[in-house]
């Protein structure tokens, strides 16, 4: 893959806990890095302990991480296309916690949604780290429109960070995240919100907090102002999740009122294997193997075949787009774990793809 341009200029709007990060991974990358948010505490802040460069926007940057809470993407992602129609070099990046409206919203090839599943309890620029992304997930949105030179950029940048980036249609992120974040969001602070509400009469109780209750509400000590926007931007997939979590609950009781041993014990078992087969924070395959792909030059493939293996689970570990000096086909190189090449093939021959596969290292 063709390595990110690390001597180029880069903005980064929003200076919270992940815009910092991103700036410091962008610098420690060897990126001039200006940034800027609405709040000039925040922002003189970030120019004072050298989270950026300079504090204001860069009418020259090549790539712009948009990192303001989520109802404020779109008009700033619009407002940053508009102020450049002109400029094919210029692209548009997004953090936000939901895909599908902002994606829809903001209809220009070089805007490529994203979303790094990466974050702590620490806010503003004091609490950035380049290293936050260091073998966290980081998905990318691509549609049909998404020029795929914008995404493959977007696409090198991110994976310099560390990240491993997954690929996905917006609608499926969304319904995703509603599981495995914004639902355990909401469960974390009503836990929190039971606990304190009853430490109120038992002063004792949240001394008497074990390592599990911590564990569980960590999450509700995060920045509570971006979350009213995340939660009504995926309000669907939120409340099927709520309602899927409510009904388990409602059977786990059932399981104590009925002294029901046997449903519970096979709960609480299937529980935990899940549990102890969540991937590592930072998977190391000890192989990998190159998928080389003939394509053909039209809209929109790219962001086929990666949001296919996304769905799939297969990790991209790498990406090269070879154009063909002749006629209207290329060829997509692809780094893939090797434990995936025989469900990656079978996925992409279904599709009409002729791939072919060969182990390196």
């Amino acid at each position: 893959m063709t390595a990110p341009d690390v001597t180029g200029r880069a903005e980064v709007v929003g200076l919270g806990l992940i815009g910092s990060s991103v700036a410091l991974a962008l610098r420690a990358a060897g990126w001039h890095v200006s940034g800027h948010d609405l709040d000039p505490g925040r922002r003189d802040r970030a120019l004072e302990i050298g989270v950026v460069d300079s504090a204001a926007a860069d009418p020259t940057a090549s790539i712009v991480f948009v990192a303001t809470p989520v109802a404020e993407i779109v008009p700033v992602a619009r407002e940053l296309l508009r102020a450049r129609s002109g400029d094919a070099g210029l692209v548009v990046t997004d953090v936000g916690g939901v895909k599908a409206r902002v994606v829809a919203s903001v209809d220009d090839p070089r805007f490529v949604g994203g979303h790094p599943m990466a974050g702590s309890e620490q806010e503003g620029p004091d609490g950035a780290d380049p290293d936050l992304f260091a073998g966290a997930t980081w998905v990318l949105t691509p549609t049909k429109s998404t020029d795929p030179a914008a995404f493959q950029r977007v696409r090198s940048i991110v994976a310099s960070f560390g990240a491993d980036v997954v690929d996905l249609e917006p609608a499926r992120h969304d319904a995703l995240v509603a599981i495995v974040s914004h639902l355990p969001h909401l469960a974390a602070a009503n836990l929190m919100s039971l606990a304190a509400d009853a430490s109120a009469e038992h002063a004792v109780l949240l001394r008497l907090a074990a390592g599990g209750f911590r564990d569980m509400t960590r999450i509700a000590a995060g920045d509570p102002r971006i979350w009213p926007d995340i939660f009504r931007d995926n309000a669907p997939a939120v409340l099927d999740a709520l309602d899927d979590l409510r009904a388990r609950l409602d059977e786990a009781r059932r399981m104590l009122v009925e002294q029901d041993r046997g449903a519970l014990v096979a709960l609480l078992e299937r529980a935990r294997a899940a549990r102890r087969n969540l991937p590592p924070r930072v998977p190391r395959p000890e192989s990998v193997v190159e998928c080389r792909l003939p394509v053909p030059d039209r809209p929109g493939v790219l962001a086929e075949v990666t949001t296919v293996l996304g769905a799939l689970g297969a990790n991209i570990r790498d990406l090269e787009i070879a154009h063909s000096a002749e006629g209207e086909r290329g060829v997509l190189v692809l780094v893939i774990d090797a434990d995936a090449a025989d469900v990656v093939r079978d996925a992409l021959v279904s599709l009409g793809y002729r791939p072919s596969f060969s182990r390196l290292g």
